[in-house]
């Protein structure tokens, strides 16, 4: 580090004093002595002027070092206990002081942790109250995320500046599959803090909150307004905007939006149009020529050759028209088919579902055997359901079969589903007329057939005997659930178990007309970020290896809004640095290369304040690459390195190791980009507060604090 001011006046004032003390010495000499007695002195000591010298600096050495060490353990030690102690005041109780120095500074620092201790009962107390008192608004909150966590319809909370302040996860979804660029590195369209006029106009939405606000104007009780709306990726979104209010009868504070993507639904929706327009306009042309054949056959006068002709007309009119007819009842069935999407169900639940409703529609006794509970089906539980109860009611209404019932059991990378029942056997023709006859239940005729249900899920259906057993049983082949995958323990150890999804602060943020510089650090939104290279010195060839981001919205860190990105370096790995971060060749082979992680990097950090340890390292590799990649990273930058030197002037080390000790921050993840990026965004969640009690509470102050750090000069 460095050496600070006091440092090297303690170091040179020795130094100093004996070069004033030998000028006086000589002074004096010179004024008292006689000519003849100062000519005999220096013939004494000229000779041996350099011998004084060296002695004369080696003592100034001497005397410098111990001034330098006795500045370390006694003149600076109140500076860093003042320091720590600002530290400890910031941060949680439970923490005490070090005892250093001379025995005046360690009784110091004892009576210093004794209050600390008595503080620290006080604030346990004070937050047992508030924990207390807040515990309500808190359930609220949870019974909130879980609402919206369960919802299937996707929904986004915004703020008048259309700032995101939450959102489920079936929106978190959507808007991933809305975007137009590849997935790199998991950045995302939708986050806490981020404009919703990424997505949409922001004239739509206005149009739309002033349509909301006259309708309140006009006394309705719940307005709301609707449009359609295309994103860039080429999908069409509806949208229901209803306001949220900061009472009943209060002014807007911001407004929900509930998206359903109905691009499937518009297209299916044209196709059958399409179709319709289509077979009605050859209909219409069929039937007129089979209104002209009839009214010229029943000609008397016509003869034999013209009549056949036009009975050839009428028969390939109506082969026509029935071969449309077929064609548009086909292309019903298929849709009816494909209505229903597949989803998750455990088979147990189905089965139990099944039996209750046949059971219920037939009256006769069911039984679940052989029901394996781990199962997990994809499925349209509704329509096989009805093919289950179909079939039942044929068994039971034909052949008087008292019994049915259902297994399921898995058959190699299938489910096996089995109807069964003791008693007569069905003919293979019956079984056949049966899967291929529409289903009719609860009185209810369906367009689907057995078959239909069988192949909307790609299975299998036939019918078996097993005559030793005198038992019989249709068997269905449906396909299992995919296997969950097996969570990563980083994430693990990186995520709160719900995530958290809203953060209600930012209803209190407006889109300000001050610049970047004038806002306070608390209420700006960063993009912490941090590097893994190939070596330390971008100039010279190092390449980046893997980028990890986090983000700081409100002043909380959000964990579920991370970047993480392998980047093929393009060139080999030294040894060296694969025993510090752990990334092999193998791991970053067929990674995208910088040009393609940068402009998604780029996008993430949309509209934040960029943060790092050591920035200027950082910073370097991506200047290096920014035109070959097409963006410029311009956005601000603060260096928790400098805001640390700024912070804490008189500690000896500034390492981000260092500085998470200081502040109390556990380090987990170290030399992996996104585990250095959250380190390094904790440290400076807890920096905020400090720096306000320092006096710096804008960025721009921040920004100038920096340059004037000590450590400003570092380059790459």
């Amino acid at each position: 580090m460095k050496p600070e001011r006091p440092e090297w006046l303690a170091a040179l004032a020795p130094a100093a004093l004996l070069a004033l003390a030998a000028a006086l010495v000589a002074a004096m000499l010179a004024a008292t002595l006689e000519p003849a007695e100062r000519a005999a002195l220096w013939a004494l000591l000229g000779p041996r002027t350099t011998l004084l010298l060296l002695l004369l600096v080696v003592v100034a050495i001497g005397a410098g070092v111990w001034m330098r060490w006795a500045w370390h353990h006694w003149g600076a030690t109140p500076g860093r206990v003042a320091e720590l102690l600002q530290v400890l005041l910031a941060g949680a109780p439970g923490r005490e002081l070090e005892p250093r120095g001379s025995a005046g500074s360690r009784a110091l620092v004892e009576t210093v942790n004794r209050l600390l201790r008595e503080r620290a009962v006080w604030r346990t107390e004070v937050e047992a109250r508030v924990h207390e008192a807040s515990r309500l608004v808190e359930q609220e909150k949870g019974r909130l995320a879980a609402l919206m966590a369960e919802l299937t319809q996707s929904v986004v909370v915004c703020n008048l500046d259309g700032r995101i302040l939450l959102y489920n996860g079936r929106a978190r979804l959507q808007f991933r599959a809305l975007s137009p660029a590849p997935a790199i590195g998991g950045a995302e369209y939708l986050g806490i803090g981020r404009s919703i006029y990424a997505v949409f106009d922001r004239a739509l939405v206005a149009h739309a909150l002033e349509m909301v606000q006259q309708r309140l104007q006009r006394g309705v009780a719940h307005p709301s307004a609707q449009f359609v709306t295309a994103t860039r990726g080429g999908q069409l979104l509806r949208v229901q905007l209803a306001p949220v209010r900061e009472h009943e009868a209060g002014p807007l504070a911001g407004f929900v939006l509930m998206l359903d993507n109905i691009t499937r639904d518009f297209a299916e929706e044209s196709e059958r149009d399409r179709r319709l327009h289509e077979h009605t306009e050859a209909g219409r042309a069929s039937l007129a020529n089979l209104q002209a054949a009839v009214e010229l056959i029943d000609d008397p006068a016509l003869d034999e050759a013209t009549a056949a002709r036009l009975q050839g007309v009428i028969r390939d009119e109506v082969r026509a028209l029935g071969h449309r007819i077929g064609e548009l009842a086909h292309y019903t069935t298929e849709t009816m088919r494909t209505r229903w999407p597949l989803e998750d169900m455990q088979g147990a639940d189905f089965v139990a579902a099944a039996l209750r409703r046949i059971e219920a529609e037939h009256r006769c006794r069911t039984a679940g055997t052989e029901v394996d509970p781990a199962l997990w089906l994809k499925l349209d539980s509704f329509s096989l359901i009805q093919a289950l109860v179909f079939l039942a009611g044929r068994v039971v209404d034909e052949y008087g079969v008292k019994v049915v019932q259902i297994r399921l059991q898995r058959a190699g990378t299938r489910a096996q589903l089995d109807l069964a029942w003791i008693g007569p056997g069905v003919s293979t023709e019956t079984a056949v007329a049966w899967e291929t006859e529409a289903m009719r239940v609860d009185g209810e005729a369906s367009a689907l057939t057995v078959r239909d249900v069988v192949q909307r899920h790609g299975g299998t259906f036939w019918f078996e005997r097993e005559r030793v057993r005198a038992e019989a049983f249709f068997r269905f082949l449906l396909p299992l659930a995919d296997a969950a995958e097996p969570l990563d323990s980083g994430l693990l150890a990186r995520r709160e178990s719900r995530p958290e999804f809203y953060d209600f602060d930012l209803f209190q943020t407006r889109e300000m007309a001050l610049e970047l510089a004038e806002r306070t650090l608390a209420e700006l939104a960063y993009t912490v970020f941090d590097t893994e290279t190939t070596g330390l010195e971008p100039s010279a060839g190092d390449e980046i290896l893997q980028i990890g981001a986090t983000r700081i919205v409100a002043g909380k860190l959000r964990r579920h809004e991370s970047f993480e990105q392998l980047v093929d370096p393009q060139r080999s790995i030294p040894e060296r640095t694969i025993a510090i971060h752990g990334i092999t060749p193998a791991m970053v082979a067929g990674q995208p290369t910088i040009r393609e992680v940068l402009p998604a990097l780029h996008a993430f950090a949309q509209e934040t304040v960029l943060v790092a340890h050591n920035a200027a390292f950082d910073l370097r590799f991506l200047e290096l690459k920014e035109r070959a990649a097409g963006v410029r990273f311009d956005m601000p930058v603060l260096d928790t390195l400098l805001l640390s030197q700024v912070l804490h002037p008189n500690q000896e080390r500034h390492s981000l190791e260092a500085i998470a000790e200081r502040l109390g921050v556990p380090v987990l993840g170290r030399h992996t980009a996104l585990g250095d990026a959250i380190v390094t965004a904790e440290v400076f969640l807890k920096m905020i507060p400090l720096l306000q009690t320092a006096g710096i509470r804008t960025l721009g102050q921040a920004l100038e604090a920096s340059r004037r750090s000590a450590l400003a000069k570092l380059s790459y």
